[in-house]
């Protein structure tokens, strides 16, 4: 009975040491992922580190805003970009915008913006359980839209581009009550973070803090942008 006894200690002592050992390296995987996360912080990630972002619900656009709910909207975002010493480079708005502002921040131009586009319609196409719930509509009928020059892009392209790059993609937004939004890949740790402004259903543009935006072209300007 004795030899039970300790057999029994000796199973409860072990698995005890099991799981303070989990504890451990859970608590050290937890670490080695904030630190390969904060190598990621760029200058703009530096200048919003007070702000606490907000979850990302992947969502396809449902309404354009009227013309004065999307001026108080731009100066919202005028007013935040100058806040925190950010500023954009502007992309055209020609319905490519998204794309766009996603090809400037990952090639430094925004004219391999198709190339961006088609890699997010693959994505969409080839891993349908992630994105369907997503769309109310048929799904072939939404990805095969969203193949054509000029379709809108929406926060479930956004949540493709996290999932096709590996990249953390950041909002600073126009929403009133919601300034920055973080979308992150589903099953991968980010390589590379992504920084747009987001005039909320309105426009994209690429995002730098001031002193290191580079110098290019401005695109024409279309009627609707201010």
């Amino acid at each position: 009975m004795s030899n039970g006894n300790n057999s029994v200690g000796e199973c409860s002592s072990s698995t005890s040491l099991s799981s303070q050992q989990d504890i451990e390296d859970d608590r050290m995987i937890a670490v080695l992922l904030s630190e390969e996360y904060a190598k990621l912080d760029g200058p703009v990630a530096k200048q919003l580190s007070n702000l606490a972002p907000v979850p990302h619900i992947p969502r396809i656009n449902s309404f354009i805003p009227n013309l004065s709910d999307a001026s108080l909207d731009h100066h919202r975002l005028l007013e935040r970009l100058n806040f925190y010493g950010l500023c954009e480079v502007k992309v055209s708005g020609d319905g490519n915008c998204q794309f766009r502002a996603l090809s400037e921040q990952m090639y430094k131009s925004p004219e391999y913006h198709k190339h961006v586009r088609k890699d997010i319609v693959k994505q969409l196409k080839d891993n349908r359980s992630l994105y369907e719930s997503y769309v109310p509509m048929k799904y072939k009928r939404y990805y095969r839209k969203m193949r054509k020059s000029g379709e809108w892009g929406d926060h479930v392209t956004l949540q493709a581009a996290a999932d096709k790059f590996a990249a953390k993609i950041c909002l600073l937004t126009s929403f009133r009550d919601t300034c920055f939004i973080e979308i992150m890949p589903q099953h991968q740790a980010p390589k590379r973070e992504l920084w747009l402004s987001f005039w909320s259903e309105v426009h994209y543009n690429s995002l730098y803090v001031i002193q290191d935006a580079p110098i290019r072209q401005k695109p024409k300007r279309k009627h609707w942008l201010f």
